[in-house]
């Protein structure tokens, strides 16, 4: 959908590295230009999305072909982001640089950086941040808030109607976070079971472990651990991926794989940190 900034990656990619440059017309597309890639690097120009189908299939292709006694693998990537700022938060997070210029350049002179994955027991990947439930509403794509709904302009009777309701009767206050009802498990310890509120889990993978925060509701603090595996069970309940909203599941295992894939970033670079 940006020809420009994918035109402007091909230029400063071309010039440093022999390239070859695949515009897939879809999934299918996507998927044989990877098989066919021979010892060349991949290097994604897209969003998060084409970020996390390209892990997606190279770690099919580690799975399928690697000695059992590799445990790291060799699956390696590169990505220049390419899209709206709300479609690219996970690759800055990970430290992929913001422009396309500066992203390009570190294709090509930036370092292999190992990173974990989360691997839930559908076969889903997450990249870097795990919410459960998922924190805030989702459009149709499930990346980011759904577009609110068209209003009608307010009328004269509207008006007299919101001015009665504010003086029989006070501003309602703003509402605490919702609680949910969860049974989170990790290494098969119980951290929460249905009978306690629970405001949100989040989750990141950190030196080969899981690093969990569970939000208590109201002003209580938070309590963190780790672990590699997380269980979580309760009614239908839905859960962020990255950018990616999934479910309504009953029951959900996630596993920490270390150093399973690689992402080139600038050398020395920090990893962006979100709340």
């Amino acid at each position: 959908m940006d020809g420009e900034s994918v035109r402007i990656a091909k230029d400063v990619l071309s010039a440093g590295a022999e390239a070859k440059i695949c515009l897939p017309d879809g999934p299918e597309e996507f998927s044989r230009a990877l098989a066919r890639r021979g010892s060349r690097r991949p290097v994604v120009l897209g969003d998060d999305r084409a970020l996390l189908r390209a892990v997606t299939l190279l770690q099919r292709d580690r799975d399928r072909d690697r000695d059992p006694a590799d445990g790291a693998g060799t699956t390696a990537v590169a990505m220049v982001p390419i899209g709206a700022a709300d479609r690219v938060t996970t690759a800055r997070a990970l430290g992929v640089p913001p422009g396309t210029v500066a992203a390009a350049r570190a294709v090509l002179d930036g370092a292999v950086r190992r990173l974990d994955l989360l691997v839930d027991d559908s076969g889903g990947l997450v990249l870097d941040r795990l919410d459960v439930p998922a924190s805030g509403g989702s459009g149709p794509s499930g990346g980011g808030p759904a577009p609110a709904p068209p209003t009608a302009p307010p009328t004269v009777w509207h008006t007299c109607r919101s001015l009665v309701r504010t003086l029989v009767r006070p501003a309602p206050a703003v509402l605490a976070a919702p609680a949910h009802r969860l049974r989170v498990e990790a290494d098969g310890v119980l951290l929460s079971d249905l009978d306690t509120p629970l405001a949100g889990l989040t989750v990141r993978a950190l030196a080969g472990t899981l690093a969990l925060t569970l939000r208590p509701p109201g002003d209580e603090p938070a309590r963190t651990t780790t672990a590699r595996t997380l269980t979580v069970a309760g009614p239908d309940f839905r859960y962020r991926a990255d950018t990616a909203v999934s479910g309504p599941v009953r029951r959900r295992t996630w596993t920490v794989r270390a150093g399973a894939w690689g992402l080139t970033v600038p050398r020395e670079a920090p990893r962006a940190e979100r709340p």
